[in-house]
């Protein structure tokens, strides 16, 4: 299936930053679910839960988690029940939350500090009652999801060797930390090319870069190679805002600037907030003529869930 979904298109935009050559991953346009990053680990996913015959999902992740969203869409595909625990302090109605429920997913709510808790008496209930269940960390964390983004990397090269271009930058919207270990990862293995920058929505730094070297050196451990130092993570939390979740009207302001020029749909939540924060970091550092990647991570649905807020602005 993953050759079936890739490359996903690399285009020039017409949005201007700075002097610079900017061009977009459109990993929004892989054929399943609206697309982005959380696709591509989902189908690691599903193989490794057809090839240990599980019979049950349970995953865990925020009212506007893309990772929740497909992953039920994932599980109603192929017959598998599926059941989502959902922090109460994220409680909230958004496109994601209703196709969850639509998808016919369980949803658990618990007090954040109950989720661990909460996630080891679900598959205990679940494997009393005879199920087989597979858990999946929030956002696809682990190696798995690593594994996703080094493919996605190695297109990346495959596109500039067949264009004869270099990107010099490989931004994108910083998370769970998994798509920016496969990033760097990708590019450590080959040949270290570009610089990976992840733009935080959430997390800060020691931390956020904590996590994000921990996967790089657990997928590096995993292949047999020699692990990196911290210096190999760019992970950039000047831009967090509120934290997860906030937004201001600049971030609003990059959305409708991208959809007005390149006619692109970003989200508040991760890729709007992410567009925003490169710029912010490529103004601050005086980056120009160089050639920029962005790569578009998916959450179409978050869009809509602030189409109106947009308009009455």
């Amino acid at each position: 299936m993953i050759k079936e979904i890739s490359p996903t298109p690399i285009q020039k935009m017409r949005t201007q930053c700075n002097g610079n050559e900017l061009f977009i991953k459109r990993d929004d346009l892989i054929p399943f679910s609206f697309g982005g990053n959380k696709v591509r680990k989902a189908i690691h996913f599903l193989k490794e839960i057809e090839e240990q015959e599980c019979n049950y999902i349970v995953t865990y992740g925020s009212d506007s988690s893309n990772h929740c969203r497909i992953i039920a869409n994932m599980a109603a595909s192929r017959g598998i029940n599926c059941t989502i625990i959902t922090p109460n302090d994220t409680n909230k109605i958004t496109y994601n939350s209703r196709m969850i429920s639509y998808f016919g997913a369980e949803i658990i709510n618990c007090d954040l500090t109950y989720v661990k808790e909460t996630i080891e008496n679900t598959l205990r209930k679940l494997k009393d009652d005879g199920h087989k269940p597979y858990f999946i960390h929030g956002g696809g964390h682990g190696n798995v999801g690593t594994k996703a983004y080094v493919e996605a990397y190695e297109e990346v090269f495959s596109f500039e060797l067949e264009n004869n271009i270099k990107f010099d930058y490989i931004f994108h919207t910083s998370g769970t930390g998994t798509t920016q270990a496969g990033l760097i990862c990708g590019s450590l293995l080959n040949g270290n090319r570009s610089k990976i920058v992840g733009i935080s929505n959430a997390r800060k730094n020691p931390y956020g870069s904590k996590v994000v070297l921990e996967s790089v050196n657990s997928y590096l451990k995993l292949l047999g190679e020699k692990a990196v130092g911290l210096e190999a993570v760019n992970f950039i939390d000047e831009y967090v805002l509120g934290g997860y979740g906030s937004y201001n009207y600049e971030v609003m302001a990059v959305i409708e600037e991208v959809l007005f020029t390149d006619g692109i749909p970003l989200d508040p939540i991760y890729t709007g907030k992410g567009f925003f924060g490169m710029k912010k970091y490529i103004e601050k550092n005086q980056i120009t003529q160089k050639n920029v990647l962005f790569i578009h991570t998916g959450g179409t649905p978050l869009f809509f869930d602030n189409l109106e807020v947009e308009k009455n602005d």
